[in-house]
């Protein structure tokens, strides 16, 4: 244990999977800044907010703060979106910093400020940030979410519906409805917990994972018609490039969803989702249904992600992201197949 210098509040050193006493290492603070990953999903708004909420409930004297980069407006139902600050304006080093779903190269424009923190808690389920990147760490990549984390660490008396919501939406979003086989007996569990606080779950649903806008479904459309099939089906890919983005003023938040829906493809175990971000860049998202790992394959490139979901930013044209991916998805496939065949070997 180490006390922070110019701080009054002890910094402790906790390791990765022990849970801890959420606020207690926060009561001393005068200063709390959270945020998350750079283009931020339903895990990492929902948990951000949550937390906000339940930190300014929780401990009134100590100015909460949150900032991310610009999120999906689908986010607007969740109490607190708007009090989301783009800018990361702080003046000075906070008291604590609280990073969640990830680890701190990812948190974009707010990784100075977490390197000058006086106590950095991060809290996250992500393989690839096994080890934690904080002063007090909560990963544990068994969960379905940082959410369902997040709520874990939750005194229950300062609970309430928004709070309740905010989880919910990272829970469902992170699971793909409670669809992924990340989804446990434990977050279907919680999941019925904090839908008894009475919030529309039905309709959070429908407002931040169905509904799309008219330009939305275009680029679904233009990436469904002009994707192809290969390694006799069992992958499958699709790109949408900027010249496109920009006819349809859309931007990577217009883009969510499709590689879930290349995904359930008949016959298909990999996604492979991409979208130009500049001259031969290109920004990925994979999916799989049950052999591949694809935060195997997206960490071979610089990325990460979950077994099942990942993504990576790689260099060159469509066909050398294409080749170069499948490369490492077809050793996954060879790696099962050898297995299989083995398996079938009968003992002598």
């Amino acid at each position: 244990m180490t006390k922070a210098p110019g701080k009054g509040f002890i910094v402790r050193v906790v390791m990765n999977m022990e849970k801890f006493n959420l606020l207690d290492e926060c009561r001393d603070a005068r200063s709390i800044f959270i945020s998350g990953h750079v283009r931020p999903d339903g895990d990492c708004v929902g948990s951000c907010l949550a937390m906000y909420m339940y930190l300014k409930k929780a401990l009134p004297a100590a100015a909460v703060s949150v900032s991310l980069e610009e999120a999906s407006e689908v986010f607007q139902c969740i109490r607190g979106f708007d009090e989301i600050d783009s800018t990361y304006a702080v003046e000075g080093n906070v008291d604590v910093f609280i990073a969640l779903d990830c680890e701190k190269s990812r948190l974009g424009k707010a990784e100075d400020i977490f390197a000058g923190a006086g106590k950095r808690i991060n809290i996250d389920h992500h393989i690839s940030n096994e080890r934690g990147c904080g002063d007090v760490n909560y990963v544990v990549p068994g969960f379905s979410s940082t959410a369902e984390l997040v709520y874990d660490l939750f005194d229950r008396q300062y609970m309430d519906a928004e709070i309740a919501k905010a989880i919910y939406t990272g829970i469902v979003h992170d699971t793909g409805i409670f669809k992924y086989s990340n989804t446990s007996p434990k977050t279907l569990r919680v999941a019925a917990e904090l839908i008894e606080y009475g919030f529309d779950f039905p309709q959070l649903i429908d407002e931040t994972f169905y509904e799309k806008t008219y330009a939305q479904n275009q680029l679904l459309g233009r990436a469904l018609l002009e994707s192809i099939v290969f390694m006799d089906g069992k992958c499958i890919v699709s790109a949408i490039d900027k010249k496109t983005l920009d006819f349809y003023n859309a931007s990577s938040k217009d883009l969510e969803g499709i590689v879930n829906q290349l995904r359930i493809t008949k016959g298909a175990e990999c996604a492979i989702f991409m979208y130009e971000t500049g001259n031969l860049e290109y920004k990925v998202s994979l999916r799989s249904c049950k052999y591949v790992d694809v935060s195997r394959v997206a960490s071979f490139f610089g990325g990460g992600g979950h077994v099942r979901a990942a993504g990576c930013d790689i260099n060159g044209t469509f066909y050398d992201v294409v080749n170069n991916i499948s490369k490492q998805i077809e050793l996954q496939m060879k790696e099962h197949e050898e297995a299989d065949r083995a398996a079938d070997v009968p003992e002598k």
